[in-house]
């Protein structure tokens, strides 16, 4: 019997215009209401940003947000795993000795933090994912302790960039979700450990989990769910860890898959 859904939400959950069918979400909802079934996001994108995206609907969802470093609900947070401000400001000197041209977005308890000086459209790209954003001439001026560090690279060399990371990988959780993206988060934090917070919390294993995902910082979250599906549109690693495939995210793949499962679920089971 399903509990808990679990859903990446760039290239899954999302459109390619990072949107949703909001009229087809409304029947999800209430199949999902109806058989007491829990619905979480598990995403790199700030929690405010993910309920700013749901709007009135976000008020039941636990948000496993910023690159599942915390656990929102109900407008509170229940969990998080922060970066050292030491350790964060090391890292975010060696990404500025690598390259200039990425864009650092060093995320704290009070928002993303980028550099002044950026492209207005890369600028753009990060209020795609980022509700509250400050800007800095110098990344110094931090002292608090990191939520996570994330890079965008609009010249898609992130794999190569981790690896130049590698001084870093005992300390931190480091990954490339694909070619223009990099996620640092506090050692061993990433959307499996979190997960596994979760069903701990809400005492639910992962044979009552529903989980879909398309890059490579979802394969960790396949792994806590016995009904994990890759999206069509997935890197083939993903598709390889999932128990299933379904359809692209531009064919509302989890919301009607949610659906097709949920509807052949006895509530009484």
């Amino acid at each position: 019997m399903i509990k808990l859904v679990l859903t990446d939400m760039d290239g899954t959950f999302l459109n390619n215009n990072g949107d949703f069918n909001r009229e087809h979400y409304k029947d999800v909802k209430k199949i999902m209401k109806e058989k007491g079934v829990v619905f979480a996001p598990v995403t790199g994108k700030q929690c405010e940003r993910v309920e700013e995206l749901f709007g009135d609907d976000a008020d039941d969802l636990w948000i496993l947000g910023d690159s599942a470093t915390r656990i929102k609900h109900n407008g509170v947070f229940v969990y998080e795993s922060l970066l050292s401000n030491k350790l964060g400001l090391e890292i975010i000197r060696l990404l500025e000795e690598i390259s200039l041209e990425h864009t650092i977005i060093a995320c704290t308890r009070n928002g993303a933090v980028i550099k002044e000086n950026i492209p207005k459209e890369e600028a753009a790209i990060v209020r795609t994912s980022y509700a509250q954003v400050i800007q800095v001439p110098d990344f110094n001026e931090i002292t608090d302790d990191f939520v996570k560090i994330t890079i965008h690279d609009p010249l898609f060399r992130c794999m190569e960039t981790k690896e130049k990371l590698s001084l870093f990988f005992e300390s931190a959780y480091i990954v490339a979700s694909e070619a223009a993206w990099i996620d640092i988060a506090n050692a061993n934090v990433h959307k499996g450990t979190t997960v596994a917070h979760l069903q701990r919390l809400l005492n639910i294993t992962p044979e009552e989990t529903m989980a879909f995902g398309d890059g490579y910082n979802d394969l960790e979250l396949m792994a806590r769910a016995t009904y994990s599906f890759a999206v069509r549109n997935a890197v083939q690693e993903l598709k390889d860890a999932a128990n299933f495939i379904t359809r692209s995210n531009e064919e509302d793949a989890v919301m009607k898959t949610i659906i097709q499962i949920l509807s052949i679920q006895d509530n009484n089971y």
